[in-house]
């Protein structure tokens, strides 16, 4: 593999020798913009992501993981849980209608999505760490072959 190019999965294509499950097959483009946003996390998802790479409740978190058009906050890929943190802006305008349409595009992935508050996240941290572990387990246990979901792609540190 040359310096710089795609772990498999991330964005390669399965006949250059790249591939792995479709969850991670996403167009280079928005696996570099995922990667460009892992390095400037707003102050409540770098808190988050502190507080995520401890794996609460023995769960894995990715943080950015592109699902084009979009880039989720953080997943956990055993539960298929989308966490998204949300600021002031969720609120005005169409957002609220264009959130809406994103969680059910990511619902027919799979996905469920928790939407935190970034003022709760920076106000009450551990009830959205409970929050997130809840979530996690209604989805049930992951399968012993899929409890720390897959590798981490380049640029993505393990949690």
């Amino acid at each position: 593999m040359t310096p710089g190019s795609p772990r498999n999965g991330e964005g390669d294509r399965p006949e250059d020798g790249g591939g792995g499950p479709p969850l991670l097959q996403q167009p280079i483009k928005q696996v570099k913009h995922a990667r460009a946003l892992r390095k400037k996390l707003s102050l409540p998802e770098g808190l988050l992501w502190r507080e995520l790479q401890t794996r609460p409740g023995g769960y894995r978190f990715r943080k950015q993981f592109p699902q084009a058009p979009y880039t989720i906050d953080f997943a956990c890929l055993s539960a298929r849980l989308a966490i998204e943190v949300d600021g002031e802006a969720h609120n005005r305008g169409d957002r609220p209608a264009k959130d809406i349409v994103r969680d059910t595009i990511m619902a027919e992935r799979g996905f469920r999505t928790l939407r935190l508050p970034a003022y709760e996240v920076l106000k009450n941290m551990d009830s959205c760490i409970t929050a997130i572990v809840e979530a996690c387990r209604e989805a049930g246990p992951p399968p012993p072959s899929l409890r720390d979901g897959p590798p981490p792609r380049s640029g993505e540190e393990l949690a």
